[in-house]
């Protein structure tokens, strides 16, 4: 859509807008999803809560993300991947079984191999600090992009042809359409009278990354143990980010300790293979549940994210599942204005919901189950599992199977996900 098009649609409908399309949240979906935009001839304003020096050098805090093969495609075709490669830890191989604290690993295993596919690296694991930092400083190179740091959206009202949000600052915008990325309390849902579905796991993660004596060899490592996933997942250097699940209560009291004592309670779950392991960077704590908007869409209104979805986090999949719904979006968003359509109105909006429905909640029953089946010491589901593993092992084509779904490359992928221009 050439420049200029907005303002041209505004004139025929009597109306002025200050940009094409508003996004609230500038993380990391709503930077991406400010950048997609772009390419395809939108302008944004990206409405960002948090301040705008979180693009300077900041210390490892111990974050990090699971980028899958087709996710970093996607950031490579937005200009984004050459700012993050250098800093990324290339995900070569992944192990998966059962675990007991004090035991380890179990002796059935599923063990994905990325020279069973042709494409390369299953995916990345990059810091926070990098991606988020590289993804403000393409946004603010880009010219369609305004990027408004510190500010809060504090209502929205739809009107005909277009929606009006007001800033904590007494600033009002206006735009062909809103997008929330901010987040499972979504306000933008809750404003657009959009419910969420779900309930609580009673579970917290424990997540905070460790250096170690011996190097990981790019392998991840995926152990359930009795009260829920064990991640350990491969960052540069002889480091890895910890995603550890616990039940609330012991996640709670655990997360209280001292660093020794954290490290004592950590060190039993996934054995001795690393060495000996101390503690980098910070600690945090996420309480666990299931979350889905009952609608991705409203009137002029669509969500990305985790305003659209929240998931358990042990296939590590919620901010690939978020770059899913950016580049989707993008995608229907731009087909709609080439036929002439309002980007605002239902047509346009639905097949977004279509598209990224299904897919959502496919990945939602499927980590449910895996949690539900795996969290627990119960000797029959164990040796069920055990065996399952043990078979999923030894048939190749189950493995390869497997592989292409952790890399992001199976079902009817964005272009963008492709690697390919909208």
């Amino acid at each position: 859509m050439p420049r200029g098009q907005s303002q041209r649609l505004a004139h025929i409908w009597g109306m002025s807008f200050d940009t094409d399309i508003l996004i609230v949240g500038g993380g990391l979906n709503g930077t991406a999803l400010a950048l997609a935009f772009a390419q395809v001839g939108f302008d944004s304003i990206v409405v960002d809560a948090l301040p705008v020096d979180t693009r300077k050098d900041v210390a490892f805090d111990g974050r990090g993300y699971a980028i899958a093969l087709s996710s970093q495609r996607m950031l490579n075709a937005l200009g984004v991947w050459d700012a993050v490669q250098g800093d990324s830890q290339p995900i070569l191989d992944i192990k998966v079984s059962d675990g007991k604290p004090g035991e380890g690993a179990s002796p059935y295993f599923v063990h994905f191999d990325h020279h069973e596919i042709e494409e390369g690296p299953m995916g990345h694991m990059i810091e926070d600090r990098f991606l988020r930092r590289a993804l403000l400083n393409k946004v603010a190179q880009t010219d369609r992009i305004t990027h408004l740091a510190e500010a809060k959206v504090v209502t929205h009202e739809v009107g005909t042809g277009g929606v009006t949000v007001t800033l904590d600052d007494g600033r009002a915008l206006r735009g062909r359409m809103l997008v929330g990325c901010d987040g499972r309390q979504s306000a933008v849902a809750q404003r657009s009278g959009i419910r969420r579905t779900g309930w609580d796991y009673a579970q917290a993660s424990l997540v905070c990354a460790v250096e170690h004596e011996l190097p990981h060899q790019g392998c991840a490592h995926q152990l359930f143990m009795p009260a829920g996933p064990l991640a350990i997942l491969p960052l540069p250097g002889n480091r890895s980010s910890i995603v550890w699940t616990e039940s609330t209560e012991r996640a709670d009291a655990i997360h209280a300790l001292s660093d020794a004592e954290y490290l004592a309670c950590l060190r039993p779950c996934f054995g001795e293979f690393l060495g000996e392991v101390n503690l980098a960077g910070a600690r945090f704590k996420y309480p666990l549940g299931l979350s889905l908007a009952q609608s991705f869409v409203a009137d002029r209104v669509a969500l990305v994210g985790d305003a659209a979805h929240g998931i358990h986090p042990l296939a590590g999949q919620g901010l690939n599942l978020g770059l899913r719904d950016v580049a989707a979006l993008a995608e229907v968003l731009a087909n709609a204005a080439r036929r002439g359509q309002d980007i605002g109105s239902p047509t346009a909006l639905q097949p977004y919901e279509q598209w990224r429905r299904f897919d959502t909640a496919a990945l939602a029953v499927a980590t449910d189950g895996i949690n539900r089946v795996f969290s627990n010491d119960n000797p029959l589901l164990r040796g069920v599992r055990d065996l399952a593993l043990g078979a999923a092992n030894a048939a190749p084509s189950v493995r390869r199977s497997m592989i292409r779904q952790a890399a992001g490359l199976t079902g009817d992928l964005p272009r963008l996900m492709q690697g390919r221009a909208i």
